[in-house]
């Protein structure tokens, strides 16, 4: 009887072929909403990478950074994401949306950019509701930070893209000035971008591809969480005034999911507890319910009050 030899090459090749399988089976379970197949902490992550807004959409719509794995028409396609920009003073918006036929649009998220010095700029992406269930605010943060938590007890909660974020709500805020995107919006040649793709009329670089199976497709989001952070806050107030007009919704999409939204749901309860020095703090309890009212999950978290 021969004996099977294999090279620690061919070692190594078959237990990569095997960890994803072993990471789908240990965590299967799906929303059933369009936000399960695309990553605000990704978006947040190529915006920081690129060069230009033009940039940042081809990105968006790359296969290999697997942030986008929607498709909202059905027709086993991946949706290309346009990105319309809007600006007013020191303030920016860039809307992430698709065109789901030709006389419909949906907004997938909004990423919202406000400056307030000299060299300071602060950043969130914020889910469209119709996508995630309910608006989901996305801000870089150091997720291991414990500046404002005094404490925290937690079951993974798995709604649309908050596996592996901590969510902090108040939490340290990051300057983003520095992010080649943010100073090539604020230079002062900055031309506002507009996609002119539209329904069934892209780029000639870009070619559809199938979408993934949930299975298949959740391992690569936990990728990008570990810089960022959902929290329950809007701090770009003019930049959200300047987004609230343009907001567009699909009638198709909204019927398409109208049961996974209402089995979807969402509950957080806050308290204000006192500690044994006389130290107050705000407790918030916060339950996800899927399918049917299952239980999914809860979080709570114990932030200290300032001053």
């Amino acid at each position: 009887m021969k004996k099977l030899h294999l090279s620690s090459f061919a070692l190594a090749g078959m237990l990569l072929l095997t960890m994803p399988v072993l990471a789908q089976e240990n965590d299967t379970d799906s929303t059933g909403l369009p936000g399960d197949h695309f990553s605000l902490q990704g978006a947040l992550e190529l915006f920081k990478k690129a060069n230009s807004i033009e940039e940042f959409e081809k990105l968006l719509n790359t296969e290999s950074n697997h942030v986008n794995n929607l498709d909202l028409d059905g027709d086993n396609e991946i949706d290309y994401i346009k990105v319309i920009a809007k600006k007013d003073e020191g303030a920016n918006v860039f809307i992430l949306q698709v065109a789901v036929s030709e006389n419909e649009n949906q907004d997938i998220a909004v990423i919202e950019l406000e400056k307030s010095g000299s060299e300071y700029a602060t950043i969130q992406i914020v889910g469209d509701e119709e996508i995630f269930g309910e608006e989901t605010i996305v801000e870089p943060g150091d997720a291991d930070s414990e500046s404002n938590i005094e404490a925290s007890n937690n079951t993974d909660i798995k709604g649309p893209n908050s596996n592996y974020a901590l969510d902090i709500d108040a939490g340290v805020v990051v300057n983003v000035w520095f992010w080649p995107s943010v100073r090539f919006v604020y230079a002062p040649g900055y031309r506002i971008w507009v996609s002119p793709w539209r329904y069934h009329y892209y780029p000639a670089w870009w070619r559809p591809w199938r979408p993934l199976g949930w299975h298949f497709w959740h391992p690569y989001r936990g990728y990008y969480h570990r810089n960022y952070v959902v929290v329950h806050t809007h701090r770009m107030v003019h930049a959200r005034r300047i987004y609230t007009p343009y907001r567009a919704t699909s009638v198709t999409v909204h019927t398409r999911h109208a049961v996974a939204r209402k089995n979807y749901t969402v509950t957080r309860n806050r308290t204000t507890v006192t500690g044994p020095r006389g130290n107050s703090a705000t407790k918030t309890t916060t339950t996800v319910r899927g399918k049917n009212g299952k239980f999914k999950g809860s979080k709570t978290t114990v932030k200290k009050r300032r001053g």
